[in-house]
């Protein structure tokens, strides 16, 4: 049964992030042990953990995908930013050559996907998560994966901006960079500003649909 449950909670986190349920969407019991093929057991408890997360929240009797205000996607990136330049400075003392290795070849193999920018989003996740794990500290990889689940909450990818996606993996090779030659500041520092880059296009993307 925990291996049903943890099952049904990684789907369902798993298609919020994807896109197939949006902040503000219903999330039915029924149709999502229909849609993975599961009991709907496992299903209500997925759900119940994701309501304590705070990734879904009540309307009336409906459990429906959360939406972010403002301030707290500004509290996220702060958050996360701060979370990620420590991975990247952890990274560049800890991380093994062939976890490097990985990283430049993320970067190189990512160029291919410079005109689809969900599928360079989800290589973009990757590409972190390859980071918090380089950093060979397991309560740091812990905590941030929470602060990612949070941020699939967010409805776009600031990667669909014009331009961004070539900047964006220039700005990851920069990272690579500073792991490579083992300088933790510089890496911490480019990990840093890579992220204050994209919240600025994800709040000048935003400014525009007000």
């Amino acid at each position: 049964m925990q291996s049903t449950q943890t099952d049904a909670y990684a789907l369902i986190i798993d298609a919020i992030d994807q896109g197939l349920y949006r902040p503000g969407d219903r999330l039915v019991e029924s149709e999502l042990a229909d849609r993975f093929g599961v009991s709907r057991t496992p299903v209500r408890e997925a759900l119940q953990r994701l309501e304590t997360q705070s990734l879904l929240t009540r309307d009336g009797r409906s459990l429906i995908v959360a939406t972010l205000s403002h301030d707290q996607m500004a509290e996220l990136y702060v958050v996360r930013t701060e979370l990620e330049a420590l991975a990247a400075r952890l990274a560049a003392q800890h991380a093994a050559q062939e976890e490097i290795a990985v990283l430049a070849a993320m970067v190189e193999e990512d160029r291919v996907l410079l005109t689809d920018a969900q599928a360079l989003s989800r290589a973009n996740r990757r590409f972190h998560m390859q980071i918090h794990l380089a950093s060979h500290n397991r309560y740091l990889v812990q905590q941030l994966g929470m602060v990612h689940r949070s941020m699939a909450l967010m409805a776009t990818t600031s990667l669909a901006a014009e331009g961004r996606g070539e900047t964006a993996l220039a700005e990851h090779a920069d990272i690579v960079d500073a792991i490579s030659a083992r300088d933790g500041d510089r890496a911490a520092n480019a990990l840093r500003q890579h992220l204050s880059t994209a919240f600025e296009v994800r709040l000048r993307e935003e400014a525009r649909t007000l």
